[in-house]
């Protein structure tokens, strides 16, 4: 039993010790390939914020496409401006439910991976990671990721740097730490999921959500949510993608934010939405595993 026990918690040792301060600052020396430099705050964007937008506006229309037949409640609501975009499309979608002979046929068309796929050529999973000990990680599951493309985003609760988060951080490999000192949790479990439900009701207007809350489920609406499970590289695992904060423009259609997997934990800010994309560093195949840097340094 004792042995068991110690062989658990070495196992939560080795999947966190990337995450652990003291243990970096340590271990910097021996692991150069793990850094990320980045000269200026200002200048953390291997893409333009443009680029990550009309991705995620193409993934995300995509997606609400592929579901326009549960979204009718929701189009009702918006101005006609916004709905003649989806008039057509929609009276298009109800010629297929008539031509349909089981009608339960039509809650999803497709799988959001499969409309991940048909939208940018990749579909990316979690799975049980190629490293010893790191847990679940995430691969390409198929077709293959340009060099350049936005392959993932990191879900969670965005803190300010002032904000609590004391209780929510203990035990949890999950806290990204953008550059100016922001914060997100990823966890999908325990008090962090209770904080990102709670807040995401909280901004729910109707029937229109400022959020995606099923990245905390099984059944994921936006496929790529995943990215808080990119295991961290190696000397021997060189990265294959990296951070990049994006900022949500305050001109994001508002029937699209039912995706952003992300929420402020404070319900007055002012500041925008932030967001973090995980972009390839390099033409990625079919089967690889994505690896990041979790340790970044600004000169």
């Amino acid at each position: 039993m004792p042995g068991r026990l110690l062989r658990g918690l070495w196992q939560r040792w080795s999947r966190y010790k990337y995450r652990f301060v003291p243990w970096i600052a340590l271990n910097l020396s021996h692991n150069p390939r793990t850094l990320r430099y980045v000269p200026e705050e200002s200048k953390d964007k291997v893409i333009s914020d443009e680029d990550v937008l009309e991705t995620l506006l193409e993934v995300f229309q995509a997606l609400f496409l592929n579901d326009l037949n549960k979204q009718s409640d929701i189009l009702t609501l918006l101005p006609q401006s916004v709905k003649s975009k989806y008039q057509d499309l929609l009276a298009l979608q109800h010629h297929r439910v008539n031509l349909l002979e089981n009608r339960h046929q039509l809650q999803n068309i497709f799988k959001p991976e499969e409309i991940l796929y048909k939208t940018l050529g990749f579909s990316v999973a979690r799975a049980t990671s190629s490293l010893i000990s790191a847990g679940r990680g995430v691969f390409v599951t198929k077709g293959l990721v340009p060099k350049g493309a936005v392959v993932s985003m990191y879900p969670g609760t965005v803190y300010q740097k002032y904000e609590p988060i004391f209780f929510q951080s203990i035990g949890n490999p999950f806290i990204f730490r953008c550059l100016d000192g922001t914060l997100i949790d990823g966890n999908d479990k325990g008090i962090s999921k209770v904080v990102y439900r709670s807040c995401s009701g909280r901004d729910r207007l109707g029937p229109l959500k400022m959020s995606d809350a099923t990245w905390l489920t099984s059944e994921i609406h936006n496929p790529l949510a995943i990215g808080q499970y990119v295991n961290n590289c190696s000397n021997d695992r060189a990265a294959n993608v990296c951070y990049q904060e994006f900022e949500v423009p305050a001109v994001f259609p508002i029937e699209l934010k039912q995706y952003l997997p992300n929420i402020a934990y404070s319900y007055d800010t002012q500041s925008p939405l932030r967001c973090v994309v995980l972009v390839a560093l390099r033409d990625i195949k079919q089967g690889e595993e994505l690896f990041s840097n979790y340790y970044t340094i600004v000169s």
